[in-house]
């Protein structure tokens, strides 16, 4: 090479050179991408891979989701007539119903298992028997979890929980096998059930997404090799860029369905999954994302535990916005002071868990790597989940004991529109645990009083995270929460859920991270109202412990994922609360910022962990520090001059010797129709199917 020049830059408190080069295909070429593929400083997914992780990356093979301009290939398209796309409009919606029904299934049954959980043990409680209690629940809760963790382990084909990591990579262009499998769905929603209703912090949205991404592979394609169907219709979607197509938009409709948030849903799949993105995809994804949440609304309106209410086709805001804050609070300027420490503290606190859990799940993979037995390797997994259970069990009965029934603080007034003044009832709709019931009485000035207790500590850890999370952002509820228990509550919310992501059962991440900030917006919440007081005047009515709840939430979430666009509308759509919206952005913009600064984002530190590939939209390669922009080279830079090609007809002494000379991921396949005519090309062959 002639010369290079070197662009100094400063990173994260370290100084890295940029090689730009002049000429530079032998700079290039001394760069071998299997051993030094490296993570650039600015977040994106170009990931260094040791020389243990080539294997693993060899395993993986590209698709080709554009169709190559052929001379047949231009022919077909000369003779193909015009058509509209009916469809695959027709197609996106039937995705979207059948996501909308398996998220309206998925609830229902957590639901449904939750109740009849703590009912078996409803005596124990009101007796005071915390151990029967703890049996009772941890015997349960094993059972869920032994046949969770067990259907990933011993029936998923890949033996581990696949989700959005899998989901993203395949979406990128990486063939990443049995993640789309029949097996897989069954495996993955039986697991995320009871995993949720065995009490574990975790959520059904991660594999929700997995599993409206497969629904979209299963309806576009109609096909299944391991049932052994194949239909014929819709053919002409078989093939890479339709499938890829219809499965990001079962992955937006998973959100959408989980969240009922068909906005966010669409925003999520362009910001986070997809890296194919066009303005008819959007509309198609957009449909689809609508149909789901319609569904899942529409089944919801009538039935609750498989049994018919009536009502069916009215939509109840309270059952179609997943935490409704009913009462709107006027803002101030002096709000976004906190907002931006809660953005702060959620940067940190977000790259904290990314760093934790990416620790955790290598220390996971290097135990069961050293188990030589595979059967022990898969026992030791569900052992491992298991063992997670007993300490979540452990914690959300024995730890209520220690504190005392603390008296409902919930009335407060609003000031309405019209300048009246009254005051609501906050009607709590949380169990008791060992509390006695309370009595309502109408006072002397006519409000209607309720002198009910509660156990905070249960109501923070024992309820399930999504009832926990809608008692944190109700408005009106200064000081239902002590210092103690919502610091005792985060402490230990935080350490479990991050044990638990990446543990031998499927489940998700966003509610235990949307609890997470919650527990700690709402201290920050409470300090200001130690500070200033309860404020009932309207310039002072924005402290309020459950709004800078919601703010801390999205934090949170922002400062582990590095979501921003639609994590903000997935918020407003979730809460209703429209007029938050500026704290909200100022807070995730924050939290992205300050947890940039840190590490890469969750799912691609796990796209990097789990060696999946994946090109960033503007590619660096990397060694000893040194970066080498990609833009100033061109294919044939690192094209091999000497073609290694194939015959139709092969002996398998050199198909062994080309396998074992050569390291490249597929080989042309030529045809020579004469003796005395030059080889004609047919297509490619990938190494797999040497």
């Amino acid at each position: 090479m002639s010369s290079l020049l070197f662009c100094t830059r400063h990173l994260a408190n370290s100084e890295e050179q940029m090689l730009l080069a002049e000429d530079g295909p032998d700079l290039i070429h001394s760069l071998d991408p299997r051993r030094c593929c490296n993570i650039n400083a600015g977040g994106s997914a170009n990931y260094k891979c040791g020389e243990e992780k080539n294997e693993c990356l060899a395993t993986y093979e590209s698709l080709d989701y554009l169709p190559s301009h052929s001379e047949a290939y231009k022919k077909w398209l000369q003779e193909k007539a015009y058509r509209t796309d009916w469809d695959r409009w027709l197609l996106m919606g039937l995705i979207g119903i059948g996501v909308g029904m398996l998220g309206f299934l998925t609830h229902q049954i957590i639901d449904c298992l939750i109740k009849l959980k703590w009912k078996l043990v409803e005596n124990y409680l009101q007796n005071g028997n915390f151990h029967m209690t703890w049996i009772c629940i941890l015997g349960s809760g094993l059972a869920m979890i032994l046949v969770s963790s067990g259907f990933v382990v011993f029936f998923c084909p890949a033996g581990v929980p696949c989700g959005l990591p899998e989901v993203t990579g395949f979406l990128n262009g990486a063939s990443i096998q049995n993640v789309f499998n029949i097996k897989t769905f069954l495996g993955t929603f039986v697991s995320c059930v009871l995993a949720v209703a065995s009490g574990l912090f975790c959520g059904p949205e991660g594999p929700m997404i997995h599993l409206g991404a497969i629904i979209g592979c299963g309806l576009s394609q109609l096909k299944s090799d391991t049932l052994g169907i194949h239909l014929p219709f819709f053919t002409r979607f078989q093939n890479s860029a339709d499938k890829r197509n219809f499965i990001t938009a079962g992955a937006g409709a998973g959100i959408a369905s989980v969240f009922r948030a068909p906005v966010g849903g669409l925003l999520f799949t362009l910001e986070e999954v997809a890296s194919f993105w066009d303005v008819r995809l959007a509309w198609q994804t957009f449909f689809c994302c609508l149909m789901a949440t319609f569904t899942t609304d529409l089944l919801s309106s009538s039935l609750d535990g498989f049994v018919y209410r009536g009502h069916f086709g009215f939509f109840e805001a309270e059952k179609g916005i997943l935490f409704w804050v009913k009462n709107l609070l006027d803002l101030s300027i002096l709000a976004f002071i906190p907002t931006i420490f809660l953005g702060i503290l959620g940067g940190l606190l977000g790259a904290l868990f990314v760093s934790l859990n990416i620790k955790i799940n290598k220390l996971r993979m290097r135990f069961f790597s050293s188990i030589s037995k595979l059967f022990l390797r898969k026992t030791s997994k569900l052992l491992e989940s298991m063992m997670i259970l007993v300490c979540t069990v452990t914690i959300t009965v024995y730890l209520p004991y220690f504190f005392p029934c603390t008296p409902v603080r919930t009335l407060r007034t609003f000031q309405l529109k019209n300048n009246t003044e009254i005051t609501k009832e906050f009607k709590r709709e949380i169990a008791e645990y060992t509390c006695t019931p309370g009595t309502p009485w109408i006072g002397p000035d006519g409000v209607k009083y309720y002198n009910q207790t509660f156990n905070q500590a249960a109501a923070l850890l024992a309820e399930n995270g999504r009832r926990g999370i809608a008692y944190l952002f109700k408005r009106g509820t200064h000081e239902e929460f002590g210092y103690t228990s919502l610091f005792i509550a985060v402490a230990f919310y935080f350490l479990l859920s991050c044990w638990t992501a990446g543990s031998a059962v499927a489940s998700g991440l966003v509610i235990p991270m949307l609890y997470t900030g919650a527990l700690y917006g709402r201290i920050v919440g409470l300090i200001l109202v130690s500070i200033f007081g309860v404020q009932t005047n309207g310039y002072g009515a924005w402290i309020d412990p459950g709004l800078f709840a919601a703010i801390g939430a999205a934090s949170f979430v922002s400062g582990v994922s590095r979501l921003t666009v639609s994590l903000t509308v997935i918020m407003i759509e979730i809460t209703n609360d429209v007029q938050s919206l500026l704290l909200v952005m100022v807070a995730v913009m924050v939290a992205k910022m300050i947890g940039d600064w840190f590490n890469l984002p969750l799912y691609s530190s796990l796209l990097k962990l789990k060696c999946i590939p994946y090109l960033d939209s503007e590619p660096f390669a990397g060694q000893r520090k040194k970066w080498l922009n990609l833009e100033l080279f061109s294919a044939r830079d690192v094209m091999e001059p000497c073609v290694r090609v194939l015959h139709l007809k092969e002996k398998i002494v050199s198909l062994a010797q080309l396998l074992a000379n050569t390291s490249h991921g597929g080989f042309p396949v030529v045809y020579k129709s004469e003796p005395d005519q030059a080889e004609v090309f047919l297509g490619t062959i990938t190494r797999s199917h040497t």
